[in-house]
């Protein structure tokens, strides 16, 4: 094939439709000490990448070529700061005719690579390399499609 396009969804009932995205940054212990303390010259850390990740959500279509415009009802980033790194959980909700995994891929994907851009200064060492710092494991970790049988 050679073509590209949107896939017809006209067809496809609307039903409400929700993504659970997780994903990990590794950092240093003292970058972590840095955000649990608000120390992180660029600020708040978990506040910043929570935003970047919503406005992220809502821009999906823009960045993946395919992806259907989804008006979203819900966008939840969550941060979690773990011994050796920060946990982001998003969850997206809409009521469409396709899956929302794609924005709650893109949240979390947006916001830890925020996280990254933020703390960067205190993961460097002594080259400029980033011998430590590692963004892994980004995956759907549930994905419900709840059809309304009270019509």
């Amino acid at each position: 094939m050679t073509e590209a396009k949107i896939v017809d969804i006209s067809s496809k009932d609307i039903v409400l439709r929700e993504a659970v995205v997780e994903g990990y940054i590794k950092l240093r212990k003292e970058t972590i000490e840095k955000i649990k303390n608000k120390e992180v010259e660029k600020g708040d850390v978990a506040t910043v990448a929570k935003t970047a990740g919503i406005l992220a959500a809502k821009k999906t279509p823009e960045l993946i070529p395919m992806c259907h415009p989804i008006p979203l009802e819900f966008v939840d980033v969550e941060i979690k700061i773990e011994e050796e790194g920060l946990r982001v959980i998003s969850t997206v909700k809409a009521h469409y005719k396709t899956g929302v995994e794609m924005e709650a891929l893109t949240a979390t994907s947006v916001a830890l690579l925020t996280i990254w851009d933020m703390v960067k200064k205190y993961e460097k060492d002594e080259n400029g390399q980033y011998p430590y710092t590692e963004i892994k494991s980004i995956r759907v970790i549930n994905k419900i499609k709840t059809c309304d049988d009270t019509k």
